[in-house]
């Protein structure tokens, strides 16, 4: 009898082929392992044990030893179907959706006449036939042996959502184990090849102490300001070792928030055998500046890692089959960050998004947080139209998984029951010493609203007229329209996310130099440095928007309390705001009418989001439709409820549904080259050239690279303004901007227009 092969190697005599016997064992030890973190160990090693009994079939061995077949049939339909045949249409079809997508991602549960749905592959579909698959997959449990997983009988609000929540989170587990193991099979067959690092390099112990020692030179700064956030930290620590769970922390800009919720998370994971600390930020801000002050407390040992929203680096359409290659190369060309690391800083729409993404290549991570502390930064900048299924997963991964979830917050309060909020988060605690006092002794600004709307000609003299400020508005294009007006200004800056992110991180360096120095400084910004970005103006200019961004511009200006006062002036531009931004600048004047007096007081605070919060219906903050019928009715979270009695979730209208922001992004990389950086942007492309596997390339392109929408990187591409990196390997994962004139050192890259030519030095150093 021929040997049945799971991955084979060109090149390479059958012999040294990984078998498909070892493949599965593989596969259902880690998945095992990984689902264990959340009490699911059995149906783990059950879904890695069936996940590709497929391959046994004649067709798919015919076509791993090259029988000429373009591309390999159906392997995962034939563990799915075993699956609901040995455990039933409960705990066998949550087996099913995870065998059955394990490529081609989570599907809909739809019906048996709707090709591509779980129904029509169980029920309808036709598959090679995969006789004698038990041989190679050894002795599976009874189904009576299996009990209740733990997070299915977890006390929730949610009771249908924890349901689907558990199938993403047993799929991760098992799509993760599948990478990983392809992934060990052809290191140890190309000693020579890619190592992509996984696992931890230190102990959280080591992390802390180092964290300590950080802490201790900040302390030794004695300022007033100072020996505030050293009460503040030394308030919240003492905390730790209360149970898991969801808590606040609520305190001001200024007062140390960041290093305080990472000393918190560390203590509190040491207390409880957590493994790791999830640090989530504002889709709207900058992480790099976060990363590097983790990686300066605590190391830059690969301990830290750094991941932006719109780098997931997957082919389009990689994930619409169950293909992957004679050798099983393909998914690992969709090298994805699994997050196995002590610390991951990320950003809100990376971390939502892949809590209810149906690729696998964004799902892979979700297993990681089970047992882990997450620390939402400025949890109340959620999209009112996500909000309940963002607070669904919350609360479903404290009441289910064994995870902490820190809201912070410089603006008390936001999104639970006990500040007001009917439909909020139950039993948070709160960790910061008597918000309201903090606030009283951090207050450093006087707030002065602008009674009529200002022009961008008047806005502009204001901004000559002062050697030193920060004006920030509500948009990419007001920005760099007002910044073409002053350019000419001593210090003038723009700062957009328009910039790769080592471009941003320079740009910044520069400016808090010119800012200690006295030099003159004239920023102009949206709203990317009001969260976690620590810079300190004497004056800010901020465009009419929401009282809690108002809030987080107030804390960019005299945050050290060096001056008597800071002053903040909010002004309402003459142009037209959006809709979506109009709604909260309409709810900060009306609380401004009765709260003008200290309108950055929580009074003022929760007269704000009782307006923009609590006062919404549920079908508001769960406004996102699935599906494509003008008559859609349902709601990401209603749609769950209606399908989870029969599990017939809709995975890929969720997915689809599901997007903080609308337009899908494509990283485009961009020649800019920090100066001392030792690799530059031509030898990392170069070096895909020579390998299979890109994930560590990958990782360093992403400081080289900005979002841009897809659709105006095909027109990038088009023009011949960009190209394809190495497209018969990694199909459309790279794109290299060809027209360097599109770059600037002032306002980063210029997608709109692909025939524009800049009068500036395109190549920064």
């Amino acid at each position: 009898m021929d040997m049945i092969f799971a991955h084979s190697i060109v090149g390479s005599v059958e012999s040294d082929w990984e078998s498909l016997a070892d493949h599965l064992a593989l596969v259902g030890q880690m998945a095992a392992r990984f689902a264990g973190r959340f009490g699911a160990d059995v149906l783990g090693d059950v879904a890695g044990r069936l996940h590709d009994i497929g391959k046994m079939s004649a067709a798919f061995q015919g076509y791993i030893r090259g029988n000429g077949a373009l591309k390999g049939p159906d392997h995962a339909t034939a563990g799915a179907k075993e699956a609901v045949a040995l455990y039933g249409p409960h705990l066998g079809r949550i087996l099913a959706y995870c065998v059955a997508g394990h490529h081609a991602g989570l599907a809909d549960g739809g019906n048996e006449h709707v090709p591509g749905t779980l129904s029509h592959r169980l029920l309808t579909k036709e598959i090679e036939r995969y006789d004698g698959w038990e041989a190679h997959v050894g002795m599976l449990p009874e189904k009576s042996a299996i009990g209740v997983p733990a997070p299915l009988m977890a006390i929730s609000q949610y009771k249908g959502f924890e349901r689907a929540f558990f199938i993403r989170m047993l799929f991760s587990a098992l799509v993760d184990a599948d990478f990983l193991a392809t992934e060990h099979f052809y290191a140890l067959a190309k000693p020579d090849g890619e190592q992509v690092r996984r696992g931890f390099v230190n102990s959280l112990e080591t992390l802390r102490d180092r964290l300590d020692a950080k802490l201790a030179d900040k302390a030794s700064t004695d300022t007033e300001v100072n020996r505030l956030r050293g009460q503040i930290l030394t308030h919240v620590r003492a905390q730790a070792s209360q149970p898991p769970g969801l808590f606040s922390l609520t305190v001001p800009t200024g007062g140390g928030k960041t290093l305080t919720s990472l000393a918190f998370a560390l203590d509190h994971a040491i207390a409880h055998g957590l493994d790791r600390i999830v640090y989530v930020i504002p889709y709207t801000s900058i992480i790099e500046q976060t990363a590097q002050v983790f990686r300066g407390a605590l190391g830059d040992e690969g301990d830290v890692l750094e991941h932006h929203s719109a780098v997931e680096w997957d082919p389009k359409g990689a994930e619409q089959d169950d293909d992957e290659g004679k050798e099983g190369l393909k998914k690992l060309r969709r090298d994805a960050e699994n997050w196995d690391v002590r610390i991951v800083v990320t950003t809100s729409v990376q971390f939502f998004e892949s809590l209810f993404a149906s690729r696998t290549s964004a799902c892979r991570k979700l297993h990681n947080l089970a047992k882990s502390v997450i620390i939402l930064d400025e949890a109340q900048t959620l999209p009112l139209a996500l909000l309940r299924p963002c607070m669904a997963a919350i609360e479903t991964l404290a009441a289910g998984y064994g995870t902490s979830v820190v809201l912070c917050t410089a603006t008390q309060p936001a999104l639970s029951k006990q500040d007001g909020f009917d439909r909020g988060l139950e039993n948070v605690r709160e960790l910061a010493p008597d918000p309201q006092h903090l606030y009283t002794q951090l207050k450093r600004v006087r707030v002065e609203i602008a009674p009529e709307p200002v022009s961008d000609d008047a806005l502009a003299a204001q901004l000559r007229a002062q050697d030193q400020l920060l004006c920030i508005v509500n948009s990419r294009d007001h920005a760099r329209d007002l910044f073409g007006r002053i350019k000419d200004a001593p210090g003038a800056r723009h700062l957009t996310t328009l910039m790769c992110p080592l471009h941003r991180r320079a740009a910044l360096a520069e400016i808090r130099r010119d800012l200690t120095d006295k030099k003159p400084v004239r920023l102009i910004a949206t709203s990317l440095i009001e969260a976690g970005v620590d810079v300190d103006f004497p004056t800010v200019w901020r465009a009419m928007t929401g009282l809690d961004s108002i809030a987080q511009a107030a804390g960019r200006c005299n945050r050290e309390g060096l001056r008597d006062e800071g002053v903040v002036h909010v002004f309402t531009p003459a142009e037209k705001a959006s809709t979506e931004m109009e709604q909260f600048a309409s709810a900060t004047r009306e609380v401004l009418r009765t709260h003008g007096g200290d309108p950055l007081g929580l009074e003022a605070i929760r007269g704000y989001f009782r307006q923009v919060y609590w006062s919404k219906g549920p079908e508001q903050l769960d406004a996102k439709r699935l599906g494509d019928k003008p008559n859609q009715t349902r709601g990401i979270l209603s749609a769950i409820e209606e399908t989870a009695r029969a599990l017939n979730f809709p995975f890929a209208q969720i997915a689809s549904a599901f997007r903080f922001i609308e337009d899908v992004m494509q990283p485009v990389i961009v020649p800019y080259q920090a100066a001392g950086q030792r690799e530059s942007v031509e030898s990392l492309v170069n070096s895909l050239r020579y390998v299979e596997r890109p994930g560590a390339i990958a990782r360093k392109l992403a400081l080289y690279s900005v979002p841009v929408p897809r659709n105006k990187c095909a027109e990038l591409i088009a023009s011949g303004a960009a190209r394809y990196v190495e497209p018969d390997k990694f199909a459309d994962q790279f794109v290299l901007l060809e027209n360097a004139e599109l770059y600037s050192s002032q306002s980063g890259l210029n997608w709109q227009d692909t025939t524009f030519r800049s009068s500036e030095s395109n190549i920064i150093s």
